[in-house]
């Protein structure tokens, strides 16, 4: 038996997720992810934080677009999925030139004195420090509970949740699309591509010309800190060059790499060397010893070559739609990018200005 709906969605994580939710007021949907439940490769491996001055123009536009929803999630949760942190941005005397290139163009930055650093942030090594700024505004995301209820939201408006079902085999039959799955078959007249760093898969099983996409591997650990040290309220600190960052979690830190190690898409797991050589970095940069490492894991960030999310029709076959390439931004901009999504799909006017859009448009790729 062939299942139909009006839009079919490969990827649960929170792209599909928000593209189903938005849709599904309008339209029937499914939603097709090839694990046992949704976000488990980059959603759920998200560092977790809503940075406006994160990415390039177009990525911030969509940054700003994107926080009203996340403070105010109407439908998605009784409160705001955001809460404080902040994000300090530390330089060497060889990062100036980075640290200068990020502060360009970027809103609601402080400068601070390397004093005023280690004030915010009192590990730090203060000889180390040639230049600092801070985006007070930074805040963490509750990435689980903003994924949750966009699920909850879609199949509340009817849109159906397939798990266990990757596609097998992709194929349009007249002006729908058909794909098959172990779980069954399925058929929609639009296909949307929100399958992360599978999404060129999806494509080629598709017979639609790739983007380009490369998944990068991002790693993390798990550290304490040191013994009788309160660090809730720190922000978190990257290194201008991003060679490392540091974040607050759960009353210990999450220290990354901030590897970008090319690979194919796959359940990736941590390098351990890359992860050693990073925790390396942290060293020098703060007057604690990384001792004991408590967990560590790995995610894919997928991008095309200009670092921008790639959201729309694409120009070589009718019905199939990208909303894919959305690198370490996806969480902070699904809001955003849900929205376009429904908007293109459903043949509304764009919420988000035009330029924004054509940025974002698989044309440009193609």
């Amino acid at each position: 038996m062939i299942k139909k709906s009006d839009f079919l969605i490969i990827g649960g994580g929170i792209a599909g997720a928000g593209a189903a939710a938005r849709l599904a007021p309008h339209a029937s949907v499914t939603l097709l992810e090839m694990e046992d439940a949704p976000g488990r490769h980059a959603t759920g491996r998200s560092a977790a934080i809503y940075i406006r001055n994160y990415g390039n123009a177009t990525l911030r536009a969509l940054n700003v677009a994107s926080e009203p929803v996340l403070e105010v999630p109407v439908g998605l949760s009784d409160h705001s999925l955001l809460t404080p942190r902040g994000e300090m941005l530390i330089a060497t005397e060889d990062e100036l030139g980075a640290f200068h290139d990020y502060l360009a163009g970027a809103e609601g930055m402080e400068v601070l004195s390397p004093d005023e650093a280690v004030g915010l942030f009192p590990l730090l090594r203060k000889e180390k420090i040639a230049a600092a700024a801070i985006e007070r505004a930074a805040k963490d995301i509750d990435v689980d509970r903003l994924l949750q209820g966009f699920i909850r939201l879609a199949k509340q408006d009817g849109a159906e949740l397939v798990t266990r079902a990757p596609a097998e085999t992709i194929r349009r039959e007249g002006q729908v699309w058909q794909v098959s799955t172990p779980a069954d078959t399925f058929e929609a007249p639009v296909l949307i591509n929100a399958a992360g760093a599978w999404a060129d898969v999806v494509a080629d099983l598709a017979g639609v010309q790739k983007i380009g996409l490369q998944a990068l591997r991002r790693s993390a650990a798990i550290i304490p800190p040191p013994d009788g040290i309160d660090i809730t309220s720190w922000p978190l600190v990257a290194s201008a060059s991003e060679s490392w960052y540091a974040k607050p979690d759960a009353g210990k830190f999450m220290v990354s790499p901030a590897d970008e190690d090319p690979v194919e898409p796959h359940d990736v797991w941590a390098d351990d060397m890359v992860l050693a050589e990073g925790l390396h970095r942290f060293e020098q940069a703060v007057t604690m010893e990384v001792t004991r490492v408590e967990h560590s894991w790995a995610g894919l960030r997928s991008f095309v070559k200009d670092c921008t999310p790639v959201v729309g029709f694409a120009p070589d076959r009718e019905g199939f739609f990208w909303l894919a390439g959305q690198g370490g931004y996806g969480v902070q901009t699904a809001p955003a990018l849900s929205q376009l999504t429904a908007d293109l799909c459903l043949g509304k006017e764009p919420v988000l200005p035009h330029e924004v859009v054509t940025a974002l448009n698989p044309s440009r790729l193609i």
